[in-house]
């Protein structure tokens, strides 16, 4: 379902199953366990049917080095040709490919050992049995959100079921070096979607490879926006950043997905089977494009040498100014909780985009006519950075004067407006 709406990154949480198959499930919960085998079927057969972008599986792995050579096997007998397994062009990779060149590709985003062109020169051999180790520093974190997660902006799913997320463990004091064994088969099919645990963005700009990607969580992301702002924006401008939902959000909640896009992040990962104000915004965000699950970045978030910050646009402001008449509805449905079975129609118009152009205004109540109400209000708003800017049309019932019952909404973004 989520392939279906357009998502073109999935999280797969893959574990040990019995008799050397493996599973995914979501880990120490009460979810169903799919054999990864099925898993990748489907996704062979939904890919490319809302889009022909590319389809990044974010593996979270906790398999064995042997069943991880289970997993590489099914993904190359089942994905075939359309499973990523090297370089388009150059092996060595100084920039990565667009969205274009990877039309109907896989790719899939794994920790892999060593480089892209010590895998390429591997393909032809047989590397089953071998394993490779990464060491790692485990990371200082004041949460440990889950293991490293599962889009331009692709659009982006992590999905996480009711009442199945781990527990995060008491803050760490000091890193300690962790090493992970990786099945080099596997590894060598981690082409343009390198995981690679995130440090620090000094680290990242004197180390990463173009084609490393990081996962950071929620919380520290948050603090990042508030705190390193430009230093953020620099380090999305350059490599692909995914944000996934904290541990705690035991409900499978989501997290506003606007204020990682104000700051460039590619892949603001949500839990899909939620509905609520934060998919209405991905599903309105990713409206623009066709619904081919990319989108460009404005320019100021491409640009490396970028000053732009959500909480001071600068320079980088081009007001603009946006008058909504709003006139009438039509056959609007009757509140479920009303004892008349007639609504109270109100409008809700707000914007989502940098602190700045944060707004909501509302039109008046009119009373038990949910058939024909008619306002004739004119709304008026400014907006700083346009290119970022989202409106959403919320039509709610008055049910009394603290509780208003949703009727429907609809989100688009703003430089997607017709006028007129």
């Amino acid at each position: 379902s989520a392939l279906l709406k357009g998502c073109r990154c999935l999280e797969i949480d893959c574990w040990d199953g019995s008799n050397n198959e493996p599973v995914v499930y979501h880990g120490h919960t009460l979810t169903s366990k799919i054999p990864f085998h099925s898993v990748i079927q489907v996704i062979d057969k939904y890919a490319f049917l809302a889009s022909d972008y590319p389809v990044v599986l974010s593996l979270e792995n906790h398999c064995s080095p042997k069943q991880q050579e289970v997993m590489a096997d099914y993904l190359e007998s089942i994905l075939g040709d359309r499973l990523l397994t090297s370089t388009i062009g150059d092996t060595v990779v100084t920039q990565l490919p667009s969205p274009e060149t990877l039309k109907f590709k896989i790719l899939v985003k794994n920790k892999k050992v060593g480089t892209i062109e010590e895998g390429i020169l591997r393909r032809d051999l047989d590397s089953h049995g071998e394993t490779g180790e990464i060491s790692e520093f485990e990371n200082i974190s004041d949460e440990d959100e889950t293991d490293e997660k599962a889009p331009l902006y692709p659009k982006s799913d992590s999905s996480k079921r009711k009442s199945e997320r781990r527990p995060s463990p008491p803050p760490r004091k000091k890193a300690k070096l962790k090493k992970t064994k990786i099945a080099i088969a596997l590894s060598d099919l981690v082409i343009y979607t390198k995981s690679e645990r995130f440090v620090s963005f000094e680290h990242s700009l004197a180390n990463q490879k173009c084609y490393e990607n990081n996962s950071i969580g929620e919380v520290r992301a948050r603090k990042f926006v508030k705190h390193s702002a430009k230093e953020f924006v620099s380090h999305t401008s350059r490599f692909i950043t995914r944000i996934y939902p904290k541990g705690t959000r035991t409900t499978s909640s989501n997290y506003n997905p606007q204020e990682f896009w104000n700051v460039g992040c590619q892949m603001v990962a949500l839990n899909f089977q939620t509905s609520g104000v934060q998919m209405e915004l991905q599903n309105g965000k990713f409206l623009d494009n066709g619904g081919c699950g990319y989108i460009l970045k404005p320019e100021f978030l491409r640009n490396r040498n970028s000053t732009f910050t959500p909480h001071n646009v600068g320079r980088y402001s081009k007001p603009m100014s946006l008058s909504i008449r709003l006139i009438c509805g039509h056959q609007l449905p009757p509140s479920n909780l009303s004892k008349t079975n007639k609504a109270d129609p109100l409008v809700q118009i707000e914007i989502y985009g940098v602190p700045e152009d944060q707004a909501k205004k509302k039109s008046s109540v009119i009373k038990s006519n949910a058939l024909n109400p008619r306002w004739d209000e004119t709304f008026s708003f400014t907006v700083q950075v346009p290119e970022l800017a989202l409106i959403r049309f919320c039509v709610e019932d008055e049910i009394s004067l603290v509780a208003n019952e949703f009727l429907g909404q609809y989100t688009l973004p703003l430089l997607s407006l017709s006028k007129g």
